[in-house]
Parts: structure tokens; C-alpha cells; sequence
């Protein structure tokens, strides 16, 4: 196996043991740097925020501000705003990016392939005709074509 040097994503992957006090879904939404936090929309129960390690250009995620492993410890009003804005990050992503389908889900839990499984959220992945080429399939390797910080710039002026 080919290896692909990302020496970024050491802080995600020490930040993944780290306890509760340091859930960066937590933390981030009270930083005074949307931009830098890559926090698009903010809500009264919940906010979009950009996968910094994502699975395709655009990828987001719709975040409870309440501190929850789960779906059953969300109040009515937030599962209403929670998938409110899945809805709305959708029509953001078809205006800003025109994907041809996407990935909408939740990982409840760690044996789920939840990254952060300590705070619930929705993940929403854009997905294209032709996404899937050979650098995954036969190198191994993800492309993403565009710096994190020009799609939030775009996504943005969509919401």
C-alpha cells in the first residue's frame, strides 16, 4: 500500500480520545471566528458547520448546539431545526456546487464510524457522476479539488 503524507490530520486524530469537556462541537459555535471554525450557518438550536477532514468538496454537517450522544436526547424543536437545515445545507450545496446526489447520515456511536461520537450531528456529503475514479479505487487516495476555504466562501453566500 502507497502511503499519502497528511501530517494535518494530527490534531483531529489526538483530539478523538480527548473527554467530553473538549467536544470541538461544543467549543467552536462560541468562538468569535465563524470563518476560521468553518461554521457557515448558525441557528437557535443548531448550526452547519464544514467537515474539515471531508469526504467530498462541500461536505457539511448540521450540529445540535445540546451536548448528546444521541438522537432521543434532543428536544422536539431541535430535531425540527436539525433536519430543517439539512434540507436548507441541500439547496445551499445545489446552488453553490450543483452535485448530481448526495450522502445524508448519522453514525451513532464509535462501531457506527462516528468520528466524534460523544455529539450527535448529520453529515451531508455531495456526491457527482464520476466522483469515484481510480486514485480511490487503485491509489488509495481521495482528491479534493478545492481548498476549504474558497468552498466556504461560496457555501457562505448560499446560506
Amino acid at each position: 500500500m502507497k502511503r499519502l503524507w497528511a501530517p494535518w490530520r494530527l490534531r483531529y486524530i489526538q483530539q478523538l480520545d480527548k473527554g467530553e469537556e473538549d467536544c470541538i462541537f461544543c467549543c467552536k459555535p462560541g468562538e468569535c471566528n465563524d470563518r476560521e471554525n468553518l461554521i457557515v450557518y448558525k441557528g437557535e438550536c443548531c448550526f452547519v458547520i464544514m467537515n474539515r477532514y471531508p469526504y467530498n468538496n462541500g461536505h457539511l454537517m448540521v450540529v445540535p448546539y445540546a451536548h448528546t450522544a444521541s438522537l432521543e436526547g434532543l428536544d422536539d424543536p431541535t430535531v425540527m431545526e436539525l433536519f430543517h437545515l439539512v434540507r436548507r445545507c441541500t439547496r445551499a450545496l445545489t446552488e453553490g456546487f450543483r452535485p448530481d446526489g448526495y450522502n445524508i447520515g448519522v453514525n451513532l456511536g464509535r462501531v457506527a464510524g462516528a468520528g466524534i461520537d460523544c455529539h450527535v450531528h448529520v453529515h451531508i456529503v455531495p456526491r457527482w457522476n464520476g466522483d469515484t475514479n481510480f486514485m480511490p479505487v487503485v491509489g488509495e487516495t481521495k482528491v479534493i479539488s478545492q481548498g476549504l476555504m474558497d468552498a466556504y466562501d461560496l457555501l457562505k453566500k448560499c446560506f
